[in-house]
């Protein structure tokens, strides 16, 4: 009795096939990324590459323009959480808690983080426009709308959105990338001989 009881809590205790499959797949998946993680270039070509497929489906297909619209709106609050500091310099200067960003070149160098990190943005940028392929295939997202409106629509939330973002970066004076660290050169090969070499012996006359 004792044995099949113990057989019966270990058979309870080890995790069922679906959840294994799943698990082994999560794993490889995110493998998959860890690799492509210093193949910045190459990841941004090909979800380039898969924009235009998309945009090439939708204009052969003449519809489904709420989801390309859904999905322009999605990018773009991306890429303004990309184009943003992780701690908004509103805050920090009501607050003097926390790092803040160098105004002045004398300035110590502090590093731009990002609020949304450059992997996360195209990662989600990515699954988006994959979601929204998948939304093509079924008729129900196909939503009946006059396209140049949304398209209207779209450039004006993309120009005022842009005058907001440049206007915050330049009250607080940062620019959305890293720069004026120091660089420091290395001694070169020759520099490292001349060092070496001993000094020829001198002869007194």
């Amino acid at each position: 009795m004792d044995g099949t009881a113990q057989n019966s809590d270990t058979g309870r205790d080890q995790p069922g096939f679906l959840s294994r499959t799943f698990t082994g797949i999560g794993q490889r998946y995110q493998g998959l990324l860890d690799k492509s993680v210093p193949h910045g270039i190459g990841r941004w070509i090909s979800t380039f590459i898969l924009g235009l497929i998309y945009l090439a489906r939708v204009l052969l297909l003449q519809g489904w323009y709420i989801v390309t619209y859904a999905l322009g709106i999605y990018h773009l609050n991306l890429f303004i959480a990309f184009l943003s500091p992780k701690i908004d310099p509103a805050f920090t200067d009501e607050s003097d808690d926390g790092p803040s960003l160098p105004t002045r070149q004398s300035e110590e160098f502090r590093p731009f983080i990002r609020r949304l990190p450059e992997f996360k943005f195209w990662h989600s940028a990515t699954k988006a426009i994959l979601i929204a392929m998948f939304c093509t295939c079924f008729e129900a997202f196909n939503v009946p709308v006059f396209w140049p409106i949304l398209v209207m629509y779209f450039i004006i939330l993309f120009g005022l959105t842009m005058k907001r973002q440049i206007k915050h970066m330049i009250k607080y004076k940062y620019i959305p990338w890293s720069h004026g660290k120091t660089k420091y050169k290395g001694k070169d090969d020759t520099d490292i001989y001349r060092e070496s070499k001993p000094l020829p012996a001198t002869t007194d006359m």
